[in-house]
């Protein structure tokens, strides 16, 4: 950070004696000719999946960069999405980030508490600083869920982390047709519906343009920084059919077959060396592979089977060039306005293609997160409904592995290169000239900062804002820009961990740790250790650990060196399930009692009440004015999992959306009369069922007689990775019911106040509780 210069005027008793100098008070402007950075970071995408690598998705913006830019062979990420996201927002190691895995596995250590230190401070908050303006759209998955509430700590916000503007969702995933909003540092409501046209990649390009037109008809000679983070290709994968409709036909022959056609593209076109092979679609030994990663080969399935899976393929590459062209609309702005010569684009990917929809696919992923399978029959339903809001879908694991190739394995995975090694195109017509080439150096998603830095004329301070600052772990990578393709890479080592997965990678050897994600199995000490060269097996098949033993134990040595420098142990390789339910300490003290009322916006699942795995009580203290009184009352969650309690055609309804599985559980009462009443529900959990979901009684009451009782099944996992939180009085986004429509605004009487308990108390105790609250408001 840049000292303020020294007061050099003249200070008298009188103004008219005295002689201003404005230089201490003059922001720092970027100098003449810096360039604007335009920096898109897709989800979830493999190698083999993009047209300017040899894939079979048409990717045109993405192809006419490359062609006026660099491709980069060997470039990589941490195998998942918010420790790659935070190598690229601060530049230094995701451990160092306190990101050892997404923010929603976080845990009390110093390498995995999910709260980026004081210590890394931001790209932007430099560039920020040194004159750019600075902007972030779409996904952010670097503020720990705890601080997701409106009423919780902002310091982690885009808005805190040197962004001038922020508009997009924050935490893992959205509904792209649905979208969990936030402007700035408040929650907003999605500014029309899909039926009106809405997706959120084109809301997302839509405020990009607005964001770059403001700014340069303000401040037209200021350069801009903007990270453009689409919901694409994470799930759910949603886009529009026209898109779908490109892609049929074009995945009937399979995902092995797919490997088999992509392979020979990625070596004609450069990406990978002649003589590469595939490896095995289950490359990992019985006893240490996750059955739930596990690929069906493409003959053993049923017509049906197929069927979907090829569907399903359809829709994640619709979604891929659907996203691409909302991207291109920003580019060809940029060259219409003359903008485009001097900005340096990054298009990349933060991990490999994603595994999480198991070996069969899903129409709704939040079954994965649940430990639910699936079921084809339930999944067929929706086979002319893929992509469009009625799904919330996921493809399977053949197709993470097939869009990996020529790798082993995919996200989450980072002993292997399929989890860990993406695409990437960077170009700059004013500073890089050799257009249309392959760069080969080994790099890293936390060489991404020190490249920008470098190309704008900025250092990463040794402190900032009084804050010693930990020194950025990359390298630039901007020497490749005018070297030769094969020339030595300048980076040096790279370790990595995820999940219980590890590796480390040096001088063109790797070191690779027989271990699985979300297998509870424990036993690090047990792993066995591969070694592979790199340089000469870019696939990495040859286990050359018995040919030499020394170099693997070298490089063993040196994993522990850098797990000791960069805070990663301890290694977790617990289950889905275990990491997303750990509670985590909030600033309100724990509680089993919450009082909630109308007219507050969404309160994120990580900071609402918990009915997840327990018996609970929702009460409502409720006054009827109109006979045609109408609307929610208390939803939380989506149509793909959820509950709300609301009132329709003059009856009390609760129904429990049991990850989207039809159909609904509902439970309702005789009509209701205007008057004042409470009204609410209790579910008794009796015990576990077969997949560890909640088995027990509901009893819906309208005051304190039990009108309609009946047995139900609760989710043990969250209702959603991020969005669709707790609401009073409205349901934001996707409906938890078929029985209204979002928002279902209550009308005709009013909500004075919603409680609910996960305590063993009493029915009538809750009563007591909302009078009480009644009797302070």
């Amino acid at each position: 950070m840049a000292a303020k210069k020294p007061f050099k005027g003249v200070i008298k008793l009188d103004v008219r004696d005295s002689k201003p100098d404005w230089e201490p008070y003059i922001p720092t402007r970027a100098p003449a000719g810096s360039p604007n950075v335009l920096f898109v970071l897709y989800d979830d995408t493999g190698q083999a999946a993009w047209s300017p690598y040899g894939g079979r998705i048409n990717m045109p913006t993405l192809q006419k960069l490359a062609d006026n830019g660099l491709i980069y062979s060997q470039w990589h990420t941490t195998a998942l999405c918010s420790p790659t996201r935070s190598t690229c927002l601060t530049g230094r190691n995701h451990h160092l980030n306190g990101m050892s895995c997404i923010t929603e596995g976080s845990n009390g250590f110093p390498g995995a508490n999910a709260r980026i230190p004081e210590a890394c401070a931001s790209v932007a908050q430099i560039l920020q600083e040194g004159g750019w303006s600075t902007f972030w759209l779409g996904k952010n998955h670097c503020v720990p869920e705890t601080d997701l509430s409106q009423g919780a700590s902002r310091q982690l916000w885009p808005l805190s982390q040197g962004f001038d503007r922020y508009y997009g969702f924050i935490g893992a995933e959205t509904n792209n047709w649905y979208p969990d909003l936030t402007e700035d540092s408040h929650a907003i409501d999605q500014p029309y519906s899909p039926e009106e046209g809405y997706h959120l990649s084109k809301d997302l390009a839509d405020k990009a343009l607005q964001m770059i037109k403001d700014q340069k008809a303000g401040n037209p000679s200021k350069p801009w920084y903007m990270w453009f983070c689409p919901g694409a290709n994470h799930a759910p994968h949603h886009c529009p059919q026209e898109y779908i409709d490109k892609y049929k036909g074009k995945f009937d022959d399979g995902y092995e077959a797919y490997r088999e056609w992509v392979l020979p593209r990625m070596i004609a076109k450069g990406i990978l060396p002649e003589g590469t092979p595939l490896t095995p679609i289950n490359p990992l030994p019985a006893d240490i592979a996750n059955a739930a990663d596990m690929v069906r080969p493409w003959n053993t399935l049923s017509p049906d089977e197929k069927k979907l899976f090829a569907g399903l393929m359809e829709v994640y590459a619709g979604f891929s060039e659907y996203t691409d062209a909302q991207v291109g609309r920003i580019i060809d702005y940029l060259e219409q306005s003359g903008q485009l010569e001097n900005t340096v684009v990054i298009y990349c990917a933060d991990n490999g293609a994603s595994g999480e929809g198991g070996p069969d696919g899903s129409v709704n992923e939040n079954k994965y997160f649940n430990n639910y399978p699936d079921d084809i029959a339930e999944n067929m339903k929706l086979i002319d409904r893929l992509g469009s809001p009625d799904t919330y879908e996921h493809f399977p694991t053949g197709w993470a592995m097939a869009t990996s190739t020529p790798y082993k394995m995919f996200k989450r995975y980072s002993e292997y290169a399929g989890g860990t090694c993406d695409p990437l195109v960077i170009s700059w017509p004013k500073g890089i000239k050799a257009c249309g080439e392959i760069r080969h150096q080994y790099h890293h998603c936390v060489d991404i900062v020190a490249t920008i830095l470098d190309i704008c004329g900025l250092e990463m301070p040794k402190v900032y804002k009084g804050v010693e600052q930990i020194p950025l772990s990359g390298v630039s990578m901007r020497y490749t820009f005018d070297a030769k393709p094969d020339a030595p890479t300048q980076k040096k080592r790279q370790y990595y961990a995820m999940l219980g997965t590890r590796g480390i990678w040096e001088n063109g050897w790797k070191a690779a740790a027989l271990h699985a994600p979300f297998i509870g199995r424990g036993h690090f000490d047990k792993d066995e250790w591969e070694l592979y060269h790199v340089d000469a097996d870019r696939a990495e098949t040859k286990n050359l650990a018995k040919e030499h033993p020394e170099k693997l134990q070298s490089l063993i040595k040196a994993w522990f060196e850098e797990a000791e420098k960069n805070n990663v142990l301890p290694l977790d390789d617990r289950t889905a399930m275990e990491q997303l339910t750990v509670e985590r300490p909030t600033e309100e003290a724990p509680r089993e009692r919450f009082v909630y009322y109308p007219g507050t916006s969404p309160i994120p699942e990580s900071c609402a009440v918990n009915v997840r795995g327990r018996s609970y009580k929702i009460l409502a203290d409720v006054e009827i004015t109109d006979p045609n009184c109408s609307g929610v009352i208390f939803a939380h969650g989506a149509r793909f999992g959820g509950h709300a309690l609301y009132i329709k055609d003059k009856k009390l309804y609760y129904v429990y959306n049991f990850l989207g599985i039809k159909p609904e559980q509902t439970f309702v009462s005789p009509e209701l009369k205007p008057g004042k009443y409470t009204l609410g529900m209790e579910f008794a959990r009796e015990k576990a069922g077969p997949n560890k979901e909640s088995l027990g009684k509901t009893k819906l009451y309208v005051n304190d007689k039990v009108v309609a009782e009946g047995p139900m099944r609760a989710q043990v996992g969250k209702f959603t990775l991020s969005g669709d939180g707790l609401c009073i009085g409205y349901d934001s986004g996707d409906a938890v019911s078929s029985g209204y429509k979002s928002p279902g605004r209550f009308t005709g009487g009013t909500i004075k106040v919603v409680g609910v308990t996960v305590e063993g108390a009493q029915y009538l105790d809750l009563e007591k509780l909302a009078a009480a609250a009644l009797a302070v408001d």
